[in-house]
């Protein structure tokens, strides 16, 4: 009997893997790389780049980011740049804007997003390309290079959006699932009680426009603090990386 209609799919918890600090920067450089738009010239670059890290990796992490680039050297970057549009672009549920999925197109978006810009100048950073600052491979680039209590905050503050997407880009058959599912592997393992929450945001979608607009955002949110009391730097556009990340020179050639 042929179904015509079913639920979103909910997946499994990501497997628990142990990564150091140095390990879990490279992966999330290598998903901030990997997630990004592949721009006409600089998909092989990026593969490259994460291809020669991935020793460096545990297996369950490595073959994850290997099976992504062996896909998107298999189709070819037009392709990839093609299937990139198809699922983030028109796919409500495959969205990289991570405020999107706490308080989706509606009045609190602009609150959600200066927030995350906020959060950047904590850490001591300022965004250096005309995108915005809740975009996921941003975040994952603070994480990577700052190693910042703050870029965990906001990852971990977004895990039920981070799941809904990883579901929607396994539903939609993506390579990129794999790259979201490497991301959640090295975050803390989801409890209860976030479980349930991704269950109803896979049903119900992010949120629409509600009415009527309140000062408390549906995460935490952390306030700037000083960067000269914190040892970032103080003169603004000058954030340089104390431990530059592996990726920092393939990254800088293609901007």
């Amino acid at each position: 009997m042929v179904s015509f209609v079913r639920a979103p799919r909910v997946l499994e918890k990501p497997a628990e893997v142990h990564l150091t600090p140095s390990q879990r920067a490279t992966v999330h450089m290598a998903a901030s790389l990997l997630l990004d738009y592949p721009a006409e010239g600089t998909l092989e670059t990026r593969l490259n780049a994460v291809e020669a890290e991935l020793a460096t990796l545990p297996a369950e992490v490595a073959v994850l980011l290997e099976e992504f680039i062996a896909q998107a050297r298999r189709r070819g970057e037009r392709a990839m740049a093609e299937h990139y549009v198809e699922v983030f672009d028109r796919r409500r549920r495959c969205c990289l804007y991570l405020t999107y999925y706490t308080v989706g197109d509606t009045r609190h978006r602009g609150a959600a997003l200066l927030a995350f810009k906020q959060a950047l100048a904590a850490a001591g950073y300022e965004m250096a390309a005309d995108e915005l600052p809740d975009y996921l491979p941003v975040v994952l680039e603070l994480s990577a290079r700052s190693g910042d209590e703050v870029a965990s905050t906001l990852l971990s503050s977004h895990r039920e959006g981070i799941e809904v997407l990883r579901s929607a880009l396994t539903d939609a058959a993506s390579p990129y699932a794999g790259l979201v599912e490497a991301v959640s592997m090295t975050l803390p393992q989801i409890d209860e009680a976030t479980a349930e929450r991704v269950r109803a945001l896979v049903a119900a979608g992010p949120p629409t426009e509600t009415v009527g607009v309140t000062d408390t955002l549906p995460f935490p949110t952390i306030p700037v603090r000083n960067p000269s009391l914190s040892g970032a730097p103080a003169v603004p556009g000058s954030a340089p990386v104390a431990d530059p990340s592996p990726f920092t020179s393939s990254q800088e050639s293609m901007t």
